[in-house]
């Protein structure tokens, strides 16, 4: 069984390494191999020159493409070396590794396709909850995505995932660009495969500075349903 971490990394300077240090420490302890690539999302700072000096394995894109464009970089990478689960965990320190192991059980016991980790589940909530008004935008995402598949999702925009060789087959040739968190859901759920989701921790970023403003979080949200509708409509292969 092999894993590997899709390590999306834009100006991540301030993290990046103790990111590494992290999953490094982990991997003594994990059960099966667990593998890692820094996706460098074309970085203006010195994330590059770190990565290059510390001999991380990364790619690095030339040109700044987001989220999704270096997210489905990291699924084409674990489609060319046969990776059998791959794992969604943010450069800036947020995603605890040591729920990695409740993160892919649902895909190891074939309850699931694609697992989400959720700051929202659970008896005990993670260290990290985010602000009031994200948590309003989530709620609302969360309902527009019920309201299309059926299916509940609590903690939509989580980008701590992990998808089976299914999804990484799907995701290497199509994810979704500008909301890929909440969009791809439900392009899973169109395929008729089984998405879970299951408790984990997160933390605050270790450095740098989140793009997302309160004025953001609203447009996001407002956007993102609008997209939701529009990917449940779409016919695949659209």
């Amino acid at each position: 069984m092999k894993v590997l971490l899709i390590i999306p990394a834009y100006n991540e300077e301030e993290s990046i390494l103790n990111t590494i240090r992290k999953v490094n420490d982990f991997r003594d302890s994990f059960s099966y191999t667990l593998d890692y690539v820094v996706i460098n999302d074309g970085s203006i700072d010195n994330t590059e020159d770190l990565l290059r000096n510390e001999n991380i394995n990364s790619i690095n894109l030339i040109m700044n493409m987001g989220i999704g464009g270096a997210v489905q970089t990291g699924y084409r990478y674990a489609k060319e070396m046969d990776y059998d689960i791959a794992v969604q965990f943010d450069g800036d320190g947020q995603h605890d590794i040591n729920s990695l192991e409740n993160l892919i059980n649902p895909i190891l016991n074939q309850q699931a396709n694609l697992v989400v980790g959720s700051r929202f589940m659970g008896d005990k909530l993670a260290d990290f909850q985010t602000t009031g008004m994200r948590r309003f935008g989530i709620n609302i995402i969360s309902f527009f995505i019920k309201l299309v598949t059926g299916k509940k999702i609590f903690d939509t925009t989580s980008g701590y995932r992990a998808a089976d060789k299914s999804v990484i087959q799907f995701f290497s040739q199509r994810y979704p660009v500008k909301y890929p968190e909440p969009e791809s859901i439900v392009h899973i759920l169109k395929k008729k495969l089984f998405v879970e989701e299951v408790a984990v921790n997160m933390f605050e970023r270790n450095g740098g500075k989140s793009s997302i403003t309160p004025l953001k979080s609203i447009r996001y949200m407002s956007d993102v349903c609008s997209s939701i509708i529009i990917s449940a409509l779409m016919k695949e292969g659209d």
